[in-house]
């Protein structure tokens, strides 16, 4: 059995990873937030300890580290706000634990290769929620592409509409300066899978960004992609609206329906199945998606001409 420690336990993704924790029949020893609103975990480790202050949340960590040894603490579970992911990473590392950060690892792809530096210095691994690498639909759909003759284009659409409320833009989720904005937060992973079905990253455009929504599109190897991300509820299809349903994810190929929303979010077990079973998802599998980001946040929005994704047509009135 492994022992855990979890930062961020009042996130809204920290349940997943208490759940992945206690599936995989493994132990939460000590959790992490500056908010206390942590009753979650009475569902799952209630016998944690748990801290508001890191100071402290440091020292217990430092404690067990030096009571019980090297197995004190094997692992460091990162659910904070995406700026402080780069410094709980190392947090953990120097804690001789290694590191299952949420996406985005970090905000830019330079921290990737000084977090590379500081593995190879402590011998301890990172390791990323990369969920959707994992996803028998997209992997039965990254077989399909592999299996297509050279050459062979495939045209992408993909929407991803998960609708916020008015907290979320006083939240740092708003602040694009800790989130990196609406594409980093909620499109990360989505780019990543993007990369993991259709390989290199080939050219990258911005249509429009606003602080609730982006779109634009990306080449690959094997596809031309159109995407749009939004958190605004307007942007729910109105058939969708009146079912109240607040979140939309759609992915097409070549206008056929990839169906990727069933167990889209209780795939962290499998993530920690596959770290404990000597796999997981490091730090260059990371590059790609945090490059992307980066760049499409370094980039100024082209305007609506041309081809776009059919949900900016409204904005083009």
């Amino acid at each position: 059995m492994k022992q855990f420690a979890l930062i961020g336990a009042a996130g809204y993704v920290a349940p997943r990873h208490m759940k992945a924790i206690k599936e995989t029949g493994n132990e939460l020893v000590a959790a992490f937030d500056p908010n206390d609103s942590v009753g979650i975990m009475d569902n799952y480790f209630p016998d944690a300890s748990f801290f508001i202050e890191f100071e402290r949340f440091d020292r217990h960590i430092d404690k067990l580290r030096r009571s019980q040894g090297s197995a004190a603490v094997d692992y460091v579970s990162i659910c904070s706000p995406n700026y402080l992911h780069d410094s709980h990473i190392r947090f953990a590392l120097r804690s001789n634990a290694d590191a299952i950060c949420e996406k985005p690892l970090v905000l830019n792809h330079w921290n990737i290769d000084a977090l590379k530096a500081m593995e190879n210095d402590t011998g301890k691994k990172v390791y990323t929620v990369l969920q959707l690498r994992l996803h028998p639909a997209i992997i039965a759909l990254k077989k399909e592409v592999d299996a297509s003759p050279a050459g062979t284009r495939f045209d992408v659409n993909l929407t991803y509409i998960t609708s916020r409320g008015k907290w979320y833009f006083t939240s740092w989720k708003g602040d694009e300066k800790k989130s990196g904005g609406v594409a980093t937060n909620i499109g990360v992973h989505f780019y990543d899978m993007l990369h993991f079905v259709f390989g290199k990253l080939l050219d990258n455009k911005l249509h429009y960004r606003d602080a609730s929504k982006a779109g634009g599109f990306l080449e690959y190897e094997k596809a031309r992609v159109q995407w749009f991300l939004s958190v605004d509820e307007k942007d729910i299809p109105a058939a969708m609206s009146i079912r109240q349903q607040r979140t939309w994810r759609s992915l097409t190929i070549n206008g056929k329906e990839i169906e990727f929303s069933d167990t889209f979010t209780d795939l962290h077990t499998k993530i920690y199945e596959d770290i404990l079973n000597g796999g997981g998802f490091g730090l260059e599998d990371n590059r790609v998606s945090i490059e992307t980001v980066g760049h499409i946040r370094s980039l100024q929005p082209i305007g609506l001409t041309g081809d776009y994704h059919p949900f900016l047509k409204n904005l083009s009135k």
